[in-house]
């Protein structure tokens, strides 16, 4: 199955659907451009952009409110806090300290620019 995206004129996706693969194929070959056209028949015109969940397309799987990137070539997500920075190859936010990788769950706390222990997570296998 193939997902498309649905911009509105400020390319912020409103809508993610999904398209049998069938429709795509143009010679044993999948087109994006085939998938549009579906789609703009189908719901009487729009701008729709490819994604996938695996990122090959587009960088990052769609959802409604992230934002087309054209110079990019990307959806990108809202900017989730104020001191968090785009990644330009990966097209994900960052923030300023990475993320512990104890196994614990953490919550980034904006004002003191820190990670802060929200969930311990405790091995009962030992």
């Amino acid at each position: 199955m193939a997902h498309f995206a649905k911009l509105d004129s400020n390319n912020i996706v409103t809508q993610v659907v999904v398209v049998n693969n069938d429709v795509l194929l143009e010679n044993g070959t999948e087109s994006e451009q085939k998938g549009i056209d579906f789609l703009t028949e189908l719901f009487g015109g729009g701008a729709w952009k490819q994604t996938s969940y695996n990122g090959t397309i587009r960088k990052n799987y769609a959802g409604v409110g992230f934002t087309y990137d054209s110079t990019r070539d990307a959806f990108i997500a809202e900017q989730p806090y104020a001191s968090w920075t785009l990644n330009e190859t990966t097209c994900k936010w960052e923030p300023p300290v990475a993320c512990p990788t104890d196994g614990n769950i953490y919550n980034w706390d904006e004002a003191n620019q820190q990670w802060v222990l929200a969930r311990v997570i405790v091995d009962l296998s030992e």
